[in-house]
């Protein structure tokens, strides 16, 4: 009998989901912090978990053999000095389209000049405002993983120019062109857009910084929808102060929830939201977590594997 810990804040939406699938040789235990966890832990091989709280509970977990991630990011397990005796599996193909959503709902909400438009409206005033046609934006996607290629394709729908970069250049045909990091300037200056899609890694950490900024075209925007880490926020900050670029749009940041303190907040060329772009739904983890055990079950290789020492 396999025994799986579901530890998530949203536990009681996962376990009716869990045993309503009928898991053959599955006993199902829940908790929504590390408190009432620490007891089952010990005795659970399997966990479908938040990687906040599971990380913080790996040592107690003896009987561990796999945990699926209840989150995209599973940098918090990746960690130097965590254990990694066990098999990690992550979430592909669920947060495709919301990513896509979200981009585009501000993408066009800045070409439609939507936000001075509320503004003028609040103020009854009578004002029309220009806007350029899909077919004159380019927009530039950093991380073609299967995300950046759905953002590509949405884009691309709407009559969007779209090109790449990744780190080995492979053409993609969800994009114009790809480039890489040694044509990052000739990349960038074709920019109306720029969204960073990249995981949490050492070799990506403050991959957005002063020397990058300074490649954009001074009307161009940010949008980050990866890692926090990915973006030097002090170097976004001058950038954006000293019109280095229009504006940006954060949905992630280096500490979260962002410090009352940021500069970032009153920014009037600051869109900020709050690590929503793509939230986990229980009933799409549940899907991905369904398939891998029933591979875990017939000792096939899951879904979704995480390399560690890469983070993703």
């Amino acid at each position: 009998m396999n025994k799986l810990l579901i530890l998530s804040q949203d536990a009681p939406r996962y376990q009716p989901l869990v045993e309503a699938a009928e898991l053959p040789r599955l006993e199902v235990f829940y908790a929504t912090d590390i408190e009432a966890a620490s007891g089952m832990a010990r005795d659970c091989n399997i966990f479908l978990a938040e990687p906040r709280l599971a990380s913080t509970i790996l040592e107690t977990a003896g009987r561990l053999e796999w945990l699926q991630s209840a989150w995209a990011g599973v940098d918090r397990l990746c960690q130097p000095g965590l254990r990694r005796d066990y098999v990690l599996t992550g979430l592909k193909g669920i947060f495709d389209r919301p990513i896509s959503e979200y981009v585009m709902t501000y993408l066009f909400a800045l070409e439609r000049q939507i936000f001075a438009l509320r503004a003028n409206q609040m103020k009854k005033r009578w004002r029309p405002r220009s806007y350029r046609p899909a077919s004159d934006i380019t927009l530039g996607v950093i991380g073609l993983g299967s995300i950046g290629k759905h953002v590509a394709r949405t884009a691309r729908r709407f009559g969007v120019r779209v090109i790449g970069l990744n780190r080995s250049g492979k053409p993609c045909s969800e994009v114009e062109k790809v480039y890489t990091a040694d044509n990052l300037a000739e990349f960038l200056d074709k920019l109306d857009y720029l969204v960073v899609i990249l995981p949490d890694t050492p070799e990506t950490r403050h991959f957005v910084n002063e020397d990058l900024l300074m490649m954009m075209k001074s009307s161009s925007v940010l949008i980050n929808v990866g890692r926090g880490s990915v973006v030097n926020e002090h170097d976004l900050i001058k950038a954006l102060e000293g019109g280095e670029i229009d504006a940006a749009v954060l949905d992630v940041f280096e500490t979260e929830p962002l410090p009352g303190d940021s500069p970032l907040w009153s920014m009037p060329n600051v869109y900020i939201t709050p690590h929503v772009a793509a939230i986990s739904f229980p009933e799409h983890v549940v899907g991905v977590f369904k398939e891998n055990y029933h591979r875990y079950l017939q000792h096939k290789p899951l879904l979704h594997l995480i390399d560690f020492e890469r983070g993703y």
